[in-house]
């Protein structure tokens, strides 16, 4: 039953293979057992392959074998449609264009087989192209923040500036005073006369003015710092928005491009692999020799094409036949008297039947 199977799956006629010997039997059965084993690793590559972009297991299995059902119906026709000629380049022409479409079916069975065989690399430079990704997508997010809050940062940097201005301004001021008093400056005498009253009085409107300073700049800079605060919050909440798109970067087209960074040997030798196995049957019917059921099929197409042949030669002389008669049947009718009168008759009844209508018409006009 199971023989029975595999020669159904090589697409070969077994009604002619029936009555064919057991080794020429065995042979397609070998050929379908190729066919049938290439669709379920096409199904396994096409569920892989499909898990990866639905991550869904029951719906990848359902289209996995409707694509492994699809590869087989190929598979089983390219190889049911080559035959054996008698001449080997007849062959190989009738046979190169299944071979580049046997070409095209090992590559999308192999690639997926391939993303599931180094899958733990491909999750490797799938980790380092994130963190590539996240680095550049935290820069480019800061490039839309960073001059704004360098710009606050200046801000805060200048009053804070403006309040080390005054507080010089003023512990000078204080300096000069004490001096005036000590009688080490100014006027050099000791005491509190009316020169330190002044210094005095222009330190304590200085120190004044300085609390005011900041009163107002520690105002100004806490909004300030606020506002940073506020843009750096915006940009934390951005890398975060964002960085769910990085972490689902390992979709199909990504592993692919994965695969492209890992060494080249590997994947081309498993290529190579389902190429063969893909163009196996192919080229086991090109290889092997003439056999009984090459000879019984064509010994077969050959039957009903002679009597097909035959059958339009027979119509087309009976065409021709058919035509000479009538034409000499017309020719000698054509010369006998008594038609020549009869005919002569009815067309004199016709013109005066037509000088008749005419007259009928023209009374009607007038």
């Amino acid at each position: 039953m199971l023989k029975q199977f595999f020669i159904l799956c090589s697409g070969a006629d077994t009604d002619i293979l029936d009555k064919c010997s057991i080794g020429e039997q065995n042979k397609y059965a070998g050929i379908g057992a190729t066919v049938f084993f290439t669709a379920v690793m096409a199904t396994i590559a096409a569920s892989y392959a499909l898990f990866t972009v639905f991550d869904n297991l029951y719906a990848s299995i359902f289209f996995g074998l409707i694509w492994g059902l699809l590869i087989f119906n190929l598979d089983r026709y390219i190889v049911s449609t080559i035959k054996k000629r008698d001449n080997v380049l007849d062959e190989i022409l009738q046979a190169t264009p299944r071979i580049f479409l046997a070409v095209i079916i090992a590559v999308v069975i192999s690639k997926p087989l391939e993303l599931k065989i180094f899958e733990k690399e491909i999750n490797q430079v799938l980790l380092e192209q994130k963190n590539e990704l996240t680095l550049a997508n935290q820069n480019q997010i800061a490039e839309q923040f960073n001059p704004k809050i360098a710009e606050l940062e200046n801000n805060i940097v200048a009053l804070q500036s403006q309040i080390d201005t005054k507080e010089s301004e003023v512990n000078a001021l204080y300096d000069t005073y004490i001096s005036e008093a000590e009688g080490t400056a100014g006027t050099k005498l000791l005491g509190k006369g009316p020169v330190y009253k002044e210094k005095r009085e222009k330190h304590d409107a200085g120190l004044a003015e300085l609390q005011q300073l900041k009163a107002d700049n520690k105002a100004k800079i806490t909004a300030i710092e606020s506002q940073i605060t506020t843009l750096q919050g915006d940009y934390t909440a951005n890398v975060a928005k964002s960085q769910p798109i990085i972490d689902n970067f390992d979709g199909l087209m990504a592993r692919v491009n994965a695969l492209g960074e890992l060494p080249w040997l590997p994947s081309f030798f498993i290529f190579l692999l389902f190429l063969a196995i893909e163009t196996s049957p192919i080229i086991a019917k090109l290889l092997s020799p003439k056999g009984e059921f090459d000879f019984r099929l064509q010994d077969q197409e050959t039957t009903v094409k002679t009597w097909t042949t035959q059958q339009v030669a027979e119509r087309k002389l009976l065409v021709k036949t058919d035509n000479d008669i009538n034409n000499k049947v017309y020719t000698e009718i054509a010369d006998e008297e008594e038609v020549m009168n009869y005919k002569r008759k009815m067309a004199r009844e016709l013109m005066q039947h037509q000088a008749d209508a005419f007259l009928k018409k023209q009374k009607g006009v007038l």
